[in-house]
């Protein structure tokens, strides 16, 4: 899985267009960085900034915007309707894919440590990655905003996490950021069949954490019930990590339960989604679909699609976009208006079209058009390539042959033993696939290195170092290949022995498409080692590979005596 965080910085600054500019230049110009959304507001004057892509590329660009700010922002001469305490007011580390919410914490701390070493920025640190457990409120580390800075600073309680021990210059132009590490919010909307805010109001407080104050008699309206403290009693809701109200919209001309989801871990959308839905039906309304606000991470909704799948007691071995259509059909979340994928799903979008297209230049072809290129003068796509494409058939083949069989009639019961096969073979499947492409790259790079330079004993030298490490590389995405394909092989074997009777041929397949791939990746393995210069690396490579094909025939032997057996005449 990719490992992606996203970054919400707000900046005090909302009405100066180049300033903000400014910042989100700085921002964007940090490579591996992409800059998703810049939403100025006057009234606050505030900026919130969007941004987003690998751990390492997020942090720059988070230290390079707060150092830009800490410039162009003098808090001073600020004045908005928004709380704040510094040119850069929050700065939280959002985990997406691939990175949990502690790693981000810890990279937050590290950020704060930095800041203030490097910039003379103060720094508290907040939700996760507060050092103190009340510092996990934002409005305690904010508690009195800018203005109150120069009594905190001096306080030993109450002064930053990363700070100086008095009010200085630096501190009086750029003010105070807190860095935190928070999970993913999702705003959603849930539409009703109804246009009473009250009624939509009434199934907020069911399923919201905070819940309802209790009242007298457990009504509605009764007296509300105090403690012994004199504090009101509240009754919580059932969604943990969840914020909701009721609300009409004039635009559909219907109420809606809108709702913050601030813990996607405990209550996931499909959760949200079912138990919204109960609690309306429990007031005699339903829910007609809902509408998500803003951006999610695919793993939101592959989980939704799996979760609907799984009730249904289908296979959740399909491809993504059919699980994550599943998802969108399942919650109606094209209600309301039409719902894209590519437009709302984080990893869509910092995926670069044309970058991705020149990364898997070969996959995005026809079956027409990938044999045609083959057969073309140009040396790549060679065996390597086609060697990694039969792998990617086997294990679909595999997969196909799990998904009918979780599927057949009177096999209901099994649904799970087939789904989890097909669940691997995807997996599988998606690696070769990608081997298909980076075979071809690592081909080119052999390409490269006899293009370089070779006048001097330098240029020579260089020269030899990009050649070895090229054909190191050139033999060990083989291998990789060999090693996916083998992986393919048990899944084909259990699915001749196990699988639909009807399908048993195309298990075989899978176990000759396998081993044509692992014989083929063979030879691409052993023709590259035997131009490296380091011997024992080049014998391990061909090692290594030798006991694949062993066991890979193996295997296949089994499977075809199985496949044989169930298509005898």
């Amino acid at each position: 899985m990719e490992r992606i965080i996203e970054c919400v910085p707000n900046f005090s600054e909302g009405r100066d267009k180049k300033v903000i500019d400014q910042i989100v230049a700085e921002i964007a110009a940090v490579e591996g960085v992409k800059v998703l959304d810049v939403d100025p507001g006057e009234a606050t004057n505030r900026t919130v900034v969007t941004f987003v892509g690998s751990p390492e590329a997020v942090v720059e660009g988070a230290f390079a915007g707060v150092e830009a700010a800490g410039e162009l922002i003098d808090m001073r001469h600020h004045h908005g309707a928004h709380p704040r305490s510094g040119a850069c007011d929050v700065l939280p580390l959002v985990p997406v894919s691939g990175v949990t919410l502690e790693e981000c914490a810890e990279l937050a701390r590290s950020l704060a440590e930095r800041i203030f070493s490097s910039l003379g920025i103060p720094c508290y640190c907040y939700e996760a990655a507060a050092l103190k457990p009340e510092r996990k409120n934002l409005a305690v580390c904010r508690e009195g905003e800018y203005e109150a800075l120069p009594e905190k600073v001096a306080d030993p309680d109450r002064r930053p996490d990363f700070g100086p021990g008095e009010f200085n210059e630096t501190v009086a132009k750029s003010g105070a950021t807190n860095v935190g590490a928070r999970n993913f919010l999702v705003a959603v909307n849930f539409n009703l069949n109804t246009t009473s805010t009250r009624r939509a109001m009434a199934v907020a407080f069911d399923v919201r954490e905070k819940g309802r104050k209790a009242r007298e008699g457990g009504s509605l309206t009764g007296k509300v019930l105090k403690d012994e403290n004199g504090n009101d009693i509240w009754i919580p809701g059932t969604l943990k990590g969840c914020k909701a109200i009721g609300w009409f919209i004039d635009e559909y001309g219907i109420a809606q339960v809108s709702m913050n989801i601030t813990d996607i871990d405990a209550t996931p959308l499909h959760k949200a989604f079912e138990e919204v839905s109960r609690a309306a039906a429990a007031r005699g309304l339903r829910v007609t679909g809902a509408e998500i606000v803003g951006l999610v991470p695919k793993r939101v909704l592959l989980e939704a699609g799996r979760y609907f799948l799984e009730k249904q007691q289908r296979s959740l071995g399909l491809p993504e976009e059919e699980i994550i259509r599943l998802a969108v059909k399942s919650m109606s979340l094209d209600d309301l208006k039409p719902f894209n994928p590519k437009e709302k799903v984080i990893e869509y979008l910092i995926d670069d079209e044309a970058e991705a297209a020149e990364r898997e230049k070969l996959i995005r072809m026809s079956v027409k058009d990938f044999a045609r290129e083959t057969a073309s003068e140009s040396a790549a796509p060679g065996g390597g390539s086609i060697s990694a494409y039969m792998g990617a058939l086997s294990a679909a083949l595999a997969t196909m042959v799990a998904n009918l069989s979780a599927h057949k009639r009177g096999w209901d019961d099994r649904w799970k033993e087939f789904s989890d096969v097909a669940e691997k073979g995807q997996s599988i499947m998606n690696e070769l696939l990608t081997l298909v492409d980076e075979d071809t790259r690592a081909f080119n790079r052999i390409m490269d290195v006899f293009a370089m330079p070779k006048g001097t004993p330098e240029e020579k030298a260089a020269r030899a170092a990009a050649l070895e490490e090229a054909t190191l590389n050139a033999a060990r995405v083989p291998l990789r290949t060999m090693e996916a394909s083998l992986r393919a092989l048990p899944l084909a074997k259990e699915m001749a022995e196990k699988g639909n009777p009807a399908s048993a041929s195309d298990a075989g397949v899978a176990a000759l498409a396998a081993v044509a791939s692992i014989r083929g990746a063979d030879l691409n393995v052993r023709i590259n080692a035997a131009g490296l210069k380091d011997r024992k690396t080049a014998e391990d490579l061909a090692s290594k590979a030798s006991a694949i094909i062993k066991e890979a025939i193996d295997i296949q032997n089994d499977i075809l005596d199985s496949v044989n057996h169930n298509i005898a005449l």
